[in-house]
């Protein structure tokens, strides 16, 4: 018989899969960082920084706080444990995972080579683009673009160089040689990349079936388009190797209550009986990056506003799910005021089956961790969300009104 589970344990499961339910150790370093790393497989990257940059915020949601420089370190050094590759979306990965990307770096290939594409009318500057790396290293972009590659176009447009760079990323002839300021620096492969990995070869077919059980581990209970959706699959060549994974015994076929998907449960995922979390999840954290899966699981409907206009905003520019046991809460815009050294509630929000003076309680604190995280001296609440007046009263702090 099909196993079922309610939509509470199946949070809980996905959950636990992704490392929530236990004690926050005492001290993070650089072995509970990598631990986390791997059981999710990847930290996604986004530029924006209005609090904090996505990659950062996942690992303090499952460890608390920890020394930011010790994620640097090992994520954006030259030769490190990990490298930058469009995993998810952009993402730093470990490097030992990058060969099971191969074939979408040959379909890559085979995308830019028509006639019409950028790549083949720019040759001449993808082939002096690999002599200038292979004569003189690791560069940024800024680094080599020169007068007749200027900048055109608007704040987002790329230089012919960079183009250029992100092309030659994506075939994998070039690979993430870390960060400079948030920079990318990019390096040959065979410059960056130690023999056994530049050498493995893995078929399309093994290199997906590894991803997508690897897929499976971290969000212990999924359907077939959440497995597909975590390393970016078309769902045609997944479902038949959902059902090797499944006749292999590592997914089980399973049902959640109230919902119409099948879905699969990975052998290894724990059934706990309650999770207790408190958090604050990044746009892009794996729990909610889907959002039709943060919909079916958690009944909780997010959308990220920055490309709203702002007077057509309801939750806010950059607002981030409270995690609060196994359930999404609410919703609050932090804002990193670096220069005068506060943390900005800009708006708060909670869901509407809970208490906004439960969700403060356990949400206070949180904040302060996180005031303190950021090296911050104070926090503020705007007046602004159903929850905004209830975290000011429970930070005992003034609500701060426009």
């Amino acid at each position: 018989m099909v196993q079922r589970f309610s939509p509470a344990q199946a949070r809980r499961i996905a959950l636990a899969a992704q490392g929530f339910g236990r004690p926050l150790p005492p001290t993070v370093g650089t072995r509970q960082l990598n631990l986390e790393i791997e059981r999710i497989g990847l930290l996604q990257i986004d530029s924006v920084n209005v609090f904090e940059r996505s990659h950062y915020l996942p690992l303090f949601a499952r460890l608390g706080s920890y020394d930011k420089s010790l994620l640097d370190r090992l994520t954006f050094e030259a030769k490190g444990r990990y490298l930058e590759y469009w995993a998810h979306e952009a993402a730093v990965i470990p490097r030992d995972t990058w060969p099971l990307f191969r074939w979408r770096m040959a379909d890559w290939v085979r995308r830019d080579s028509h006639a019409d594409s950028w790549a083949t009318a720019h040759t001449g500057t993808l082939t002096w683009l690999r002599a200038e790396l292979a004569d003189k290293g690791p560069l940024a972009a800024s680094a080599i673009e020169h007068d007749a590659n200027k900048r055109s176009g608007p704040w987002w447009g790329w230089s012919e160089v960079k183009s250029a760079l992100e092309i030659l990323f994506r075939w994998g002839e070039v690979v993430s040689a870390g960060r400079s300021r948030f920079e990318r620096v990019y390096g040959l492969a065979e410059h960056i990349l130690p023999a056994e990995i530049l050498t493995r070869e893995v078929s399309e077919r093994d290199a997906r079936k590894q991803l997508l059980e690897h897929a499976a581990r971290a969000l212990g209970i999924a359907t077939t388009s959440d497995l597909a959706d975590y390393f970016r699959f078309t769902r045609a060549p997944v479902e038949s190797i959902v059902a090797e994974l499944a006749e292999e015994g590592t997914l089980n076929k399973v049902e959640v209550v109230g919902t119409q998907q099948t879905s699969w449960l990975h052998r290894d995922a724990r059934v706990p009986r309650s999770i207790g979390a408190t958090a604050l999840l990044s746009p892009f954290d794996p729990v909610v990056w889907r959002r039709e899966r943060a919909e079916r699981l958690f009944n909780f409907h997010y959308r990220i506003e920055i490309y709203t206009p702002a007077h057509k905003r309801v939750f806010g520019y950059y607002s981030l799910p409270i995690l609060v046991d196994d359930s999404i809460v609410g919703r609050i815009d932090l804002k990193n005021d670096r220069h005068a050294g506060v943390l900005r509630v800009q708006s708060a929000w909670h869901e509407p089956h809970v208490e906004p003076a439960t969700v403060a309680e356990r949400l206070a604190p949180l904040l302060t961790r996180t005031q303190q995280w950021q090296g911050l001296n104070s926090i503020e609440v705007m007046d602004r969300g159903t929850l905004a007046r209830a975290v000011a009263a429970e930070l005992g702090v003034a609500i701060t009104r426009d």
